[in-house]
């Protein structure tokens, strides 16, 4: 799933406050809705209160003018019924029944229960209230009021909008049989709370996400600018170019002091060519003159060795400054046939009667330094040879890497050790030989330029049936190097 996650700075920050601000809507949308449920809950609970003690006294007051007919109560009259009629016909608003009378369409609404009978115990606190049922139910289906309908010749397909929802309260009190059913209709508009919040929602997403992607992409720019910069210093460091300070003030102190950090690395490298080209020259020099000197020493083995002497301490020393050098040289990438230059370093070593060989070798176009990366080859195959006896030299491409292979038959380096012969004077013989070993340069400086190509240097043990066969280097340079 972390695939699909943004990996900006300015993505995630957006997420994240997104998914707070999603959050925070969906809590404070179930807070207002149910505040809406209890405030319809406490409105519907007084209009059926005041409906039942209405309809209460004036059963009373017909019961003391001597005009109460009981049939009258509990059925409702004829007069003003009206297949069309919108409004609950007042017949039909109060009336005592026997038995409770349930229908299947009913909805039960516990919250409105509840609060109808808080009602009636604060303005009736002398009467017990024993049972108390509210639920509702599309007019169509209430008995009563079919039943009325159909006293005044309408049948119940005729009742306009049948399925217009009513409201029914039925309220037993204590000591009496009978139940006091009270009936109001739902307005045909209900209060709808969710397209508000929904509405809200959206407008906060709008104004908080706009406002926060301006703010961010004021911050995100510079540092994107700034990585950048990075980078192309990390590739060429001889041309140092001052960024524009812009953003935020932190972000601007941040630009200030790479500025100052760029100029003062370039500044080092600038006196580390200088003085390596003065140990270059001030080596070299007697180095030079010392090779002449000894062409004079009569004993031809001592002569021999002394010379041989000399010529360690010299490619020795052009191993040092080509290591300094690496990404300094002023080289430029271009673009090379890798299985051209794959098949040169094999010729070389060919030439020299070398037990090289070259395998697999494709076709492959990358930008590289020439130079550097020839250096690099020689020095595995030259390390697979010493060390192994022979080397194959192939060419592979993995989705979009070009690997660069080296394959030797030697006894392979202890997986305890490999990353240990990366570094510098690391060997896998403990003299300073260069006939078995030289300075323990190679590796290193093959990595380098690896490194300096945007790739890497795998060295790895090659077995067969568990046992180790051979050493596998490899040169792994990405498309985008």
């Amino acid at each position: 799933m972390s695939r699909f996650l943004p990996k900006s700075l300015l993505g995630q920050t957006l997420l994240a406050v997104a998914f707070a601000l999603l959050t925070a809507q969906i809590i404070s949308a179930s807070l207002l809705f149910r505040a809406a449920q209890e405030r319809t809950a406490e409105r519907t609970a007084e209009r059926l209160a005041n409906r039942l003690i209405t309809g209460q006294v004036q059963y009373r007051m017909s019961a003391l003018e001597g005009s109460f007919k009981p049939d009258e109560v509990r059925r409702p009259r004829d007069a003003g019924l009206s297949p069309r009629d919108r409004r609950l016909p007042r017949q039909f608003q109060f009336r005592f029944a026997d038995t409770l009378e349930k229908t299947p369409t009913d909805r039960r609404l516990p919250k409105v229960e509840q609060a109808l009978r808080e009602k009636l115990a604060e303005q009736r606190p002398n009467r017990s209230i024993t049972d108390i049922y509210v639920a509702s139910r599309p007019q169509g289906s209430d008995p009563v009021v079919v039943a009325g309908f159909r006293s005044a010749n309408i049948e119940p397909d005729q009742i306009a909008f049948p399925n217009r929802l009513i409201l029914i309260a039925s309220v037993s009190f204590e000591n009496n049989g009978s139940w006091q059913e009270a009936r109001v209709r739902l307005p045909k508009n209900q209060p709808r709370p969710l397209p508000g919040i929904l509405l809200q929602t959206a407008v906060l997403f709008i104004v908080l996400m706009g406002l926060l992607y301006f703010l961010l992409r004021r911050i995100t720019r510079p540092l994107a600018d700034l990585t950048e910069r990075v980078s192309a210093f990390s590739r060429n460091p001889d041309a140092p170019v001052p960024m524009d300070e812009t953003g935020p003030q932190d972000t601007r102190q941040l630009i200030a002091a790479h500025n100052a950090m760029e100029a003062r690395v370039a500044a080092l490298l600038d006196e580390k060519d200088v003085m390596l080209g003065a140990i270059g020259h001030d080596l070299k020099t007697p180095l030079a003159a010392l090779r002449v000197r000894v062409e004079s020493v009569e004993d031809a083995a001592q002569r021999g060795k002394m010379a041989a002497s000399i010529e360690d301490i010299t490619h020795t020393l052009d191993d040092i400054l080509s290591l300094a050098r690496i990404g300094r040289s002023g080289v430029e990438f271009e673009r090379v046939d890798l299985s051209a230059l794959t098949a040169s370093v094999v010729e070389e070593f060919e030439d020299l009667g070398k037990p090289v060989a070259l395998g697999a070798n494709p076709r492959i176009v990358r930008e590289v330094q020439v130079t550097w990366l020839k250096r690099a080859l020689r020095n595995l195959v030259s390390n697979a040879v010493r060390y192994g006896g022979n080397a194959e030299v192939s060419l592979h491409e993995n989705g979009d890497a070009a690997i660069l292979r080296v394959d030797d038959n030697g006894p392979g380096i202890a997986p305890d050790q490999i990353e240990q012969m990366l570094e510098p004077f690391q060997r896998g013989e403990a003299s300073r030989n260069r006939a078995t070993g030289g300075a323990g340069l190679g590796l290193t400086l093959a990595r380098a330029i690896a490194e300096q190509h945007a790739g890497t240097l795998v060295l790895v043990n090659r077995e067969e049936d568990g046992q180790i066969v051979g050493l596998r280097a490899e040169i792994r340079i990405p498309a985008d190097s």
